[in-house]
């Protein structure tokens, strides 16, 4: 251990162990989980981030050894630690440059955010020396002073490869298409068990593999064309789950992106349709129903059974206003007749 901390005070990394692990130190190869409460602050102690408390919620830090994380220095002080151990490193600038665009990652993430907001548009060292904010002040003042910082480190668990499941985001982009098929099959599976919200999901989960890839090509190239023709019918299943959620508004915004691309889509159209005459946009649903018989005119009696639907609907709408109407004006008192004395 004492060979450990002198490598470490080598590299500009201070250990202090807080409180002592169990077990033996492992291995850590590369595709080791590894599971992690984190604290950083500047060496004055002001507290910048924690992972118990960020986004109102306490949600561990979990890794991939090997994965290439932004923050190298996190893998180098995990690998000394034993499960359950708390430990304290200060760890000079040189290791810590990169902290301010990763904590801005981390704090998107914990709002619900997209992790990549507010950086799509350099890379990392670029923008570490420009000004560009990074939409916090505490990391705008960082970025501008590289400074060493400490990080209280809790090692919560440590999983060996293969005894768990990756997360999309930690997955090869061959790893990841290979497990979209998978995933559809699990959202159809789902969908006819009548589990729709967990259907969604799988759908979801499956659409943004894809598009992750997409992102990589250029679109209407060969490759970016062939994801595309995978996400379609996956939106498609993920717009019938919203359908059913009663989500119309998302169902005619996803149908009307498939239909710009590809305009003989029966599909898109008809489910479109469904939407449209749910929020009461008649001249729309009818448009769509129209295309629908045009594109498939086989799906004549399930237009038929929509429009007759509809066409009720609309009936008992206006019948409903009109009562209310009626009501309104057969309830009014009649104004009072000043009378003079």
């Amino acid at each position: 251990m004492e060979e450990e901390a002198r490598k470490l005070v080598e590299e500009g990394i201070v250990k202090k162990l807080v409180s002592p692990g169990k077990g033996e130190l492992s291995s850590f190869p590369n595709g080791t989980k590894v599971v992690f409460h984190y604290r950083t602050s500047l060496c004055d102690g002001t507290l910048l981030d924690d992972s118990r408390t960020m986004g109102g919620r306490s949600k561990p830090m979990e890794l991939i050894l090997g994965k290439k994380f932004k923050l190298a220095v996190w893998e180098r002080v995990i690998i000394t630690m034993r499960q359950g151990e708390i430990a304290e490193f200060t760890c000079d600038n040189k290791h810590t440059a990169l902290y301010p665009l990763v904590s801005q990652s981390l704090r998107n993430i914990s709002v619900g955010k997209d992790p990549l907001e507010g950086q799509r548009h350099c890379c990392g060292i670029a923008q570490i020396h420009s000004h560009h904010s990074l939409g916090h002040k505490d990391l705008d003042h960082l970025q501008a002073n590289p400074q060493a910082l400490v990080f209280t480190i809790e090692l919560l668990e440590v999983l060996p490869p293969g005894s768990f499941q990756l997360d999309v985001w930690a997955m090869t982009d061959q790893e990841k298409l290979e497990l979209v098929p998978q995933m559809h099959e699990e959202g159809n599976s789902l969908f006819k068990q009548g589990k729709i919200a967990e259907a969604t999901e799988k759908y979801y989960n499956g659409i943004a593999c894809l598009k992750n890839l997409q992102m990589k090509e250029h679109p209407g190239d060969e490759a970016w064309i062939k994801l595309d023709l995978m996400i379609t019918p996956l939106l498609l299943n993920y717009c019938q789950c919203k359908l059913l959620q009663a989500q119309y508004y998302e169902v005619i915004e996803h149908c009307t992106s498939l239909v710009f691309k590809y305009e003989d889509n029966v599909k898109a159209y008809y489910k479109r349709a469904k939407a449209h005459a749910a929020v009461w946009n008649e001249a729309e649903a009818r448009a769509d129903f129209t295309k629908v018989l045009e594109l498939d005119p086989s799906l004549g009696p399930s237009v038929a059974k929509e429009l007759r639907a509809m066409e009720e609907r609309i009936r008992n709408k206006e019948k409903e206003e009109k009562g209310r109407y009626k009501g309104l004006f057969n309830n009014s008192t009649p104004p009072a007749t000043a009378t003079t004395g």
